[in-house]
């Protein structure tokens, strides 16, 4: 992208990810709905963000709380209903907000009409919407393939006696891509929401869409390490990213174009980054934003982090918009990951690398992973093991110190236990510190939204030391130099970091020159001008 070009919103935005079950509840049954997610947009304008991602609010049984749908053009009732969403797209785009939905073409329910109809008979006009197979003359599965939460990847059927395939859970079977009428009925899903007006899709489970033709067994995995998932016991080479998916990619970004060319597709991808730039397919005629996710999972140095932002760059094509993601839904948030006065520092670095940033839910007050008690455990993830479940990173939002923490009535049982620390972490009390994460948080938006070098600009490595990151971020005359300390000892900066604070994780020293001696503790981080 060169320096003259327009930039689109999605490129000079940050994206923020609500989990809707988790962010505000407003009719009392203790699960956040639509509306409460309306009447937190104000909040939303004020932090600073651009576009909000809703998870799933499809109807479902919630086997997977809402990746197992029965209806992909319609509002569950513990959400609310269409009207409700046409409501939250109404006042988000008043308020200058885009709205990103959850689309997921993998699969659907087991309840849903099109799976009960494909069950119903082998001769069913839909029975190769979905995967079935005959099994192995002893009985047994049609091949070694696993489900992602764990066993076998095949579940038998007695009535039609064949075995129907899901990447996930069993009551989510994979819809069968190669099929033409699949394709179309799911290209009409989407056409359902961007008429609707929403401004794009964040895609689940993209690299699953297509599973090899032939059948043939996944290998081991060499490096599986014990207390992972079962499912990394193997490499996942015939059911996942498969080469044909790119094929339906461009029919996914053929109907996503005829709305206009301002609308975003968001790929979810946990793949290396050879693979996850495939994406962005010929000429970025594919995903908008594959989504990298590799501040999740790599360890937090600075030589690591400097190493993982030169390879990401390296290996973007040149048509190709980076993206970061520090947590979602899936995984431990980071200020368990790394600790709260560490996630100080990650906040400047998600905002400040070249690209577009998805912040999580409760990351800007520093929410860590809620303890869930066994009886109150709900994600099909942990049936394998309760550590794999990934409840503790979907606790309700954090908005008072009242009972309940303002995410429901105070006489109400949330869906999941709140955090131990809400009374003292939230966004009543935050709002009023400026020394907060929240503040923090807010005042790098903003800087973020009044300097094109740090929303558009080019990327330069500086440094990085055992602890000290610095790189610099320029477009057109302007420059600025980051630096953070990622390590758990105070350290020096660079003589040749010169010039006046914009912005620090210290708040008294934002506006002072920076001084040659200056060090760095823990978990501090600047944005200087030279």
């Amino acid at each position: 992208m060169t320096e003259g070009r327009k930039h689109s919103w999605w490129q000079r935005g940050v994206i923020y990810h609500i989990y809707p079950r988790s962010f505000q509840d407003t009719n009392g049954d203790g699960v956040g709905d639509l509306r409460g997610v309306t009447q937190r947009l104000d909040y939303l304008q004020w932090l600073g963000v651009d576009a909000l991602w809703l998870s799933p609010f499809y109807p479902s049984p919630m086997a997977d709380f809402g990746y197992d749908i029965t209806d992909h053009c319609n509002v569950d009732p513990l959400f609310g209903t269409l009207e409700n969403f046409d409501e939250l797209l109404e006042e988000a785009h008043r308020l200058g907000l885009r709205v990103i939905v959850d689309y997921v073409p993998n699969h659907t329910s087991d309840e849903h009409p099109w799976f009960v109809e494909s069950r119903s008979s082998r001769e069913s006009p839909k029975r190769d919407w979905y995967i079935w197979e005959d099994p192995k003359p002893d009985g047994s599965p049609p091949n070694n393939w696993l489900s992602v939460f764990g066993g076998p990847a095949w579940e038998w059927d007695e009535r039609t006696e064949q075995y129907y395939y899901h990447a996930f859970h069993r009551k989510q079977p994979d819809l069968n891509w190669r099929n033409p009428e699949v394709r179309e009925a799911m290209y009409g899903v989407m056409r359902f929401w961007l008429k609707r007006g929403v401004d794009g899709f964040r895609v689940d489970a993209l690299r699953h869409l297509v599973k090899d033709e032939e059948l043939r067994d996944n290998p081991p995995n060499p490096d599986y390490q014990e207390g992972r998932p079962s499912y990394e016991t193997q490499l996942p080479v015939y059911t996942t990213d498969r080469p044909e998916v790119h094929r339906i990619i461009s029919g996914m970004r053929r109907v996503l174009d005829g709305y206009g060319a301002d609308r975003v597709m968001i790929g979810e991808l946990y793949l290396p980054f050879d693979r996850l730039v495939l994406y962005y397919g010929e000429d970025g005629r594919g995903v908008h934003l594959p989504t990298n996710m590799h501040l999740i999972t790599t360890p937090w140095s600075a030589p690591s982090l400097a190493a993982l932002v030169s390879e990401y760059e390296a290996a973007l094509p040149p048509y190709g918009w980076p993206n970061w993601v520090l947590g979602n839904h899936d995984n431990p948030r980071i200020a368990t990951r790394i600790g709260p006065e560490k996630a100080r520092a990650a906040a400047v670095l998600l905002l400040t690398l070249r690209g577009t940033p998805t912040m999580y839910y409760g990351d800007e007050i520093g929410m860590s992973d809620g303890k869930i008690p066994p009886e109150h455990l709900h994600d099909p993830a942990g049936e394998e093991a309760p550590h794999l479940g990934r409840d503790p990173a979907r606790t309700p939002m954090q908005w008072s110190d009242t009972p309940n923490a303002g995410f429901c009535p105070p006489d109400t049982r949330p869906w999941l236990p709140l955090s131990s620390d809400h009374r003292r972490r939230n966004v009543a009390v935050q709002r009023l510190d400026p020394h907060s994460i929240l503040s923090l948080y807010r005042r790098l938006l903003r800087l973020r939204r009044s300097e094109p070098a740090l929303s558009i600009g080019s990327y330069e490595p500086l440094e990085a030391t055992s602890s000290l990151l610095a790189y610099a971020r320029s477009y057109a005359e302007r420059r600025l130099l980051i630096a953070l300390n990622l390590g758990d000892a105070p350290t020096s900066l660079p003589r040749t970091l010169q010039g006046r604070i914009l912005l620090s994780t210290s708040p008294q020293e934002e506006g002072h020159t920076l001084h040659p001696s200056t060090r760095l503790f823990p978990g501090e981080a600047l944005v200087v001008a030279p």
